[in-house]
C-alpha cells in the first residue's frame, strides 16, 4: 500500500478521534491528564504533522486554513446545549497557534 494512503488514513482517524473527544459530554479523564490547553496543543500539533505527511503537495496555507476551520467548527458544535460542553474561543486560538507553529517549522525546514 502506498505510504501516502497510510498517512491519509492516519490523518482521517486522528480527525475523527479529535472530533469525538471534543463532542463527548464528559470525555474520559485520568489523574495525570494535561490541562485542557495542553490537550488542544497536542491534538492540533498532531493533526498538523499528519496533514503535512498526508498532503505533501498541498500548500501550507491551505493546510493551516483547513485545520483552523476544523478547530472553529469544533467550538461551534460545542455550543449545542445537548452536548453539555463549553465552547471557548481561546481554545480555537490555541488550536490555531499550534497549527501555526508546526507549519512555520515546516516552512523553515522546506527552505533548507
Amino acid at each position: 500500500m502506498d505510504r501516502a494512503i497510510l498517512w491519509r488514513w492516519a490523518f482521517a482517524a486522528a480527525v475523527v478521534a479529535v472530533l469525538v473527544m471534543a463532542l463527548l459530554p464528559a470525555p474520559p479523564k485520568l489523574p495525570t491528564d494535561p490541562s485542557d490547553k495542553v490537550q488542544h496543543i497536542l491534538a492540533f500539533a498532531t493533526l498538523s504533522l499528519l496533514a503535512l505527511a498526508s498532503f505533501r503537495r498541498t500548500p501550507l496555507l491551505a493546510i493551516g486554513l483547513g485545520l483552523t476551520a476544523f478547530g472553529g467548527l469544533i467550538e461551534l458544535l460545542q455550543l449545542i446545549p445537548a452536548l453539555h460542553r463549553d465552547s471557548d474561543w481561546i481554545d480555537w486560538m490555541v488550536d490555531t497557534g499550534a497549527v501555526a507553529v508546526v507549519l512555520l517549522i515546516a516552512a523553515l525546514a522546506r527552505r533548507r
